[in-house]
């Protein structure tokens, strides 16, 4: 358990203004902070940051208090992890009493899977650096794709052996329980073996940080299992609802006031490297409501950055009016043909790609007539379908 005197110690020196603003756009009002609601879908700013008096209040939810109700409320952290989130932050090292079997028993269902999915991500990250499939053949495939160590570590990339009941023996014998590792899709609920095997595995992260789920991209060429599997629903992960990332990008997006949007894990890992932190994946799908919602707390502004294959395309044409509804602007990156970001970026520097995405960002209205002219006949109907697309994006922003 934590002692009175680290609590105290985070109270003392946690500026509830500089936490929320982590997750949230702050602006200047009087001698308070003003920003959009993270608990509802407001378009006129009535969240409320007080540093004076060290409290938040959300008119439009009712909902208020200190810097350790925000994070409680925002991203469901239990009282402990908050304390423990705003020590990691502000360099306060932690002591420890020790619990009682009674305090124990009352840590939740979800708090105990975030335990098994930390526990389960540094297993992983071991097996990257310390298994003769993790150096020679993991390891190998991130650095033949330009992957350096500094990056790796940074998104605590790790991996799992082509043996059988590999991460399971591991977890089983540490003592946690096999339905656990089942509910997150550690472990097969037929087979009982692991689900990564022969993978790298990508954490993905809730904005604060704490590992949720995984993504796993397969290095068996002659195999019939799908090329990346993500962890299913359950208590702790949504895939409509997180980003991989944000809990490294939630800054820079503020500070930069936009956010780009790209589709894989290893798009957002060379960005990083390149030097452009601004940047988020929705993990291969067009972006949801929520994961929008999400983006617009932080900016007003998106920039969706796909594939430049049809699938890519697809994607940014269903994210458009999506993104109009919520009261976003959106610009759009077509890249060169063939091209994903992380491709695109590979051979060029930070300066590079950005003066690239700035000179080649262009609107939706433009996004959508240069695609759908070069998709229909140059007909009065096929234009009139043109016309028509453009008008039922144009009718999704809010007045």
């Amino acid at each position: 358990m934590i002692s009175k005197e680290t609590i105290d110690r985070v109270f003392e020196t946690a500026l509830v203004e500089e936490v929320i603003s982590d997750f949230i756009q702050l602006k200047k009002s009087g001698s308070n902070f003003k920003g959009l609601s993270p608990f509802t879908d407001e378009k006129t700013p009535s969240f409320m940051v007080s540093p004076a008096k060290k409290i938040w209040k959300d008119f439009s939810s009712g909902k208020g208090g200190n810097v350790v109700a925000f994070l409680m409320e925002h991203d469901q952290l239990s009282y402990p992890e908050a304390i423990r989130y705003l020590a990691k932050k502000y360099n306060i090292d932690i002591i420890e009493t020790q619990l009682t079997d009674n305090q124990k028993e009352k840590i939740n269902e979800k708090e105990k899977l975030f335990i098994v999915a930390n526990k389960a991500k540094d297993f992983f990250k071991t097996q990257l650096n310390s298994t003769d499939f993790g150096k020679n053949v993991a390891k190998n495939y991130l650095t033949e794709r330009g992957f350096g160590d500094q990056i790796i570590d940074e998104f605590e990339i790790g991996c799992l052996t082509e043996h059988s009941y590999t991460l399971k023996s591991f977890l089983v014998e540490n003592g946690y329980e096999i339905e656990d590792l089942i509910k997150i899709g550690l472990v097969s609920s037929k087979t009982k073996d692991d689900i990564y095997k022969s993978r790298i595995i990508f954490p993905i992260k809730t904005i604060s940080g704490r590992t949720a789920g995984f993504g796993a991209r397969t290095l068996k060429s002659n195999t019939k299992s799908a090329k990346y599997i993500n962890s299913p629903e359950s208590e702790i992960y949504n895939k409509s609802k997180i980003l991989f990332g944000l809990s490294k990008s939630k800054n820079e997006i503020v500070k930069k006031d936009n956010c780009f949007v790209v589709e894989g894990y290893t798009d957002v890992m060379r960005f990083h490297q390149k030097g452009v932190k601004n940047v988020v994946s929705s993990s291969g799908t067009a972006l949801s409501k929520d994961q929008i919602n999400i983006i617009r707390r932080l900016s007003k502004n998106i920039t969706v950055i796909y594939d430049s294959d049809k699938a890519g395309i697809n994607a940014t044409e269903r994210s458009v009016d999506i993104i109009l509804e919520q009261g976003m602007n959106i610009n759009i990156v077509l890249l060169p043909e063939n091209e994903d970001p992380d491709s695109f970026a590979k051979n060029k520097n930070e300066s590079e790609i950005l003066n690239f995405l700035n000179k080649n960002s262009v609107d939706f209205i433009e996004f959508k007539a240069n695609i759908l002219n070069k998709t229909l006949k140059n007909t009065p109907s096929e234009k009139a379908k043109v016309i028509n697309d453009l008008i039922i994006s144009i009718s999704k922003i809010p007045d």
